[in-house]
């Protein structure tokens, strides 16, 4: 199997190459949830074109992963965000984790540690979102069809055209406030499928504070999904 391109200014950088029929030019994308570097290539270009036009924005590309926050598995002895605190993990003698001020204890099993607070905060995560998207969707008076929580790495939530909402689970490592902003978010779509001044207007009046609580999640969101939950 051949290796991931590579370029000679970034060399621990693996592209990932997708060529497009429909691409008219070049063009790179970084995931800011895991880092991944997507280089376009149009049809009936080489893939040696390509490389040359990545080499080109190799600084573009070093500041921009500069800004993207470094993975880390969950150990005993370190923090985690949960509801915009940072929690100490701690072990200790009891079944499933649990909340104790700054601190967050959990059986003392470091191989399975990752699994039960992924576990703690779904469930967390579900009752927080469940409650604030029914709150903003009585607000509009529209029903919600169902809601899911996934480990999305593209978007923090959608909504489709029958009224099914979805969210990320890690939303409950932001504040809440952030949290809320999303189920507002997802819950203005239910009036307007799509990004306009219309449906902006109706994400103001549920969450008057929006433009701050989406920034947040711009400038921190990397970090959240930083966190491995498992090796």
């Amino acid at each position: 199997m051949p290796s991931p391109p590579h370029i000679p200014e970034l060399p621990e950088l693996e592209l990932v190459l997708r060529r497009s029929a429909r691409a008219r030019r070049f063009s790179l994308r970084v995931s800011r949830a895991d880092g991944r570097v997507a280089l376009t290539i149009p049809k009936g270009a080489s893939e040696r074109e390509a490389l040359a036009f990545a080499r080109s924005q190799a600084e573009w590309l070093r500041r921009t992963l500069g800004g993207i926050a470094p993975a880390r598995v969950l150990r005993f002895g370190e923090t985690v965000p949960f509801e915009g605190r940072e929690l100490l993990l701690e072990p200790a003698t009891l079944r499933a984790p649990r909340l104790e001020g700054d601190r967050l204890l959990a059986p003392n099993d470091p191989e399975k540690l990752g699994l039960r607070i992924e576990t703690f905060f779904k469930h967390a995560a579900r009752l927080r979102l469940h409650q604030a998207s029914a709150d903003y969707a009585a607000m509009l008076d529209r029903p919600i069809a169902r809601i899911t929580l996934r480990d999305t790495r593209s978007r923090w939530g959608s909504c489709s055209h029958t009224g099914a909402l979805s969210y990320s689970w890690r939303l409950i490592m932001a504040p809440p406030d952030v949290l809320d902003y999303v189920a507002a978010h997802e819950v203005a779509h239910l009036v307007e499928m799509n990004h306009s001044s219309a449906f902006w207007a109706q994400v103001a009046r549920l969450r008057p504070s929006f433009k701050a609580e989406r920034a947040w999640l711009k400038r921190e969101g990397s970090r959240l999904h930083a966190i491995r939950f498992r090796d």
